[in-house]
């Protein structure tokens, strides 16, 4: 089976494709990646062939289908690159705005209309969306962030409904705080303060996200469509 991450460079996209590769000996992964390449080159170094870099900017339908098109179609879609710009709305410049809707929403909708009709034709197909807390617990300064999460949510639980009798699947997940490198910003203080708000007390591990992804994209999650499953150590 083979599975395409996107944002395959960072650290919940390299967590995810090494989940998918660990799963089973028969599962190939293509690591959808746009300029930052070095750690998605040391995986598919390390694959033993298995892993393979995509070039694809997946805020472009073009460099979708061009992606597809090669491949053939992929059994797995894991729609996990994006980004946030945060700032209170009064201050939100429009090309911040626009920016987070196409890298967090736009995206998913070019990636699942790219892969969703090969999988209609072979009646087989996974589609696992990583959303955002923030989509659930929208909290100030990210408005556009929160907004295209929500999308995603919205776009998943549609698109579930549209081919549940297609044998494809349409899932999100929903991370919390995930010591990825989008906490190395915070100070050691403000990671402790944070970490104080969380019910477990500490933060998610990409792994631990990465589990969740692959049992939804895995055979045996079947009967598992529309969810939206929350990985944020209770607080919401």
């Amino acid at each position: 089976m083979i599975a395409l991450v996107t944002g395959a460079n960072g650290g919940l996209g390299q967590a995810i494709a090494r989940a998918w590769l660990e799963a089973s000996p028969d599962h190939r992964v293509l690591l959808g990646v746009r300029e930052g390449r070095a750690q998605a080159e040391t995986l598919a170094a390390a694959s033993d062939g298995r892993a393979e870099l995509v070039t694809l900017d997946v805020t472009d339908p073009a460099a979708w289908a061009g992606v597809i098109e090669r491949v053939g179609g992929v059994d797995v879609l894991v729609n996990n690159a994006g980004f946030h710009r945060d700032a209170l709305l009064a201050n939100l410049a429009p090309d911040d705005w626009h920016a987070v809707i196409r890298a967090n929403l736009d995206a998913v909708y070019h990636g699942c209309r790219a892969v969703i009709r090969p999988m209609m034709a072979r009646r087989y197909g996974r589609i696992v969306n990583v959303s955002s807390l923030s989509a659930l617990l929208a909290p100030a300064g990210q408005t556009n962030y929160a907004a295209a999460k929500a999308g995603v949510v919205a776009l998943t639980q549609s698109l579930a409904k549209e081919c549940a009798r297609s044998g494809i699947t349409v899932n999100a997940v929903c991370p919390g705080y995930i010591d990825t490198d989008a906490l190395t910003a915070l100070t050691d203080e403000e990671k402790r303060n944070l970490a104080r708000t969380i019910p477990m007390r500490r933060f998610g591990r990409p792994e631990e996200v990465a589990a969740a992804v692959t049992f939804l994209a895995s055979r045996e999650a079947s009967y598992i469509t529309g969810a939206v499953l929350k990985i944020d150590g209770g607080i919401l």
